[in-house]
């Protein structure tokens, strides 16, 4: 996924041909998960409640509401940097959706 390392600490918890399941872990502020191009459809559960910030490039960026344990889907081709704008240690987990249906 990374295109660029942030400071966020990856660790594949599952990797074969059909997905790769990443928990990236944000021990402080401002930790990110440096610049990226998504080359898969993915789904994100967050591990907190809290938000994330999304920089989009080009000097927009968002604010992403995270609810333990509520998933969200994108699709293939997103790009940003997430970075945790919370107090706290926080974490989700990733699952890149890695083979289509045939």
């Amino acid at each position: 996924m990374c295109n660029q390392k942030g400071s966020a600490q990856p660790t594949v918890l599952i990797e074969n041909e059909s997905v790769k399941i990443t928990e990236w872990r944000f021990k402080n502020q401002g930790d990110n998960t440096g610049w990226h191009r998504h080359a898969f459809d993915y789904v994100v559960i967050p591990l907190f409640d809290g938000v994330l910030e999304i920089d989009l490039g080009n000097g927009k960026r968002d604010h992403a509401l995270m609810q333990n344990g509520i998933p969200y889907f994108r699709e293939v081709g997103v790009e940003h940097d997430v970075i945790s704008m919370n107090e706290f240690e926080c974490a989700f987990v990733e699952v890149e959706l890695l083979k289509t249906k045939e």
